[in-house]
């Protein structure tokens, strides 16, 4: 797709399973798109796109995957080695500015990488349902 100033490219998210792989990943929104992001196994960052049949006809689909290419282009250097991303994108994709839709693609990134990880593991002082100390 587009290098980044590290002189990676982008890869292009092609199949069925590496979107829904993205889409168990962490996820931020904007008016205009959402964001799935996932690590990956790759070192180069990948980039998928999806724009539903909800958000408009053929021609309007295809305008919103331009623009969203665009942006995603030109926010090559926030996109981090070994991750893939989804952009989901929404009607608003459309109607809102080119500098806009970029600045929120950055935005959202840093945000994405900023959040913490979901932990789903258990504190062993309270595995038994017990606290850890004596009232």
């Amino acid at each position: 797709m587009t290098a980044g100033a590290d002189g990676q490219s982008l890869r292009r998210l092609t199949r069925r399973s590496q979107f829904l792989r993205a889409a168990r990943g962490t996820r931020a929104g904007r008016s205009a798109f959402g964001l799935r992001v996932v690590p990956a196994a790759e070192t180069a960052p990948g980039v998928g796109f999806t724009v539903t049949k909800k958000v408009g006809n053929a021609p309007q689909r295809n305008r919103i995957k331009r623009r969203l290419r665009a942006a995603a282009a030109a926010c090559a250097d926030d996109f981090r080695p070994g991750h893939d991303y989804v952009l989901l994108a929404r009607r608003e994709a459309l109607s809102l500015p080119y500098a806009r839709l970029v600045a929120d693609l950055g935005g959202l990134i840093a945000r994405v990488h900023a959040q913490a990880p979901a932990r789903n593991t258990i504190d062993p002082a309270t595995a038994n349902g017990t606290p850890d100390h004596e009232i």
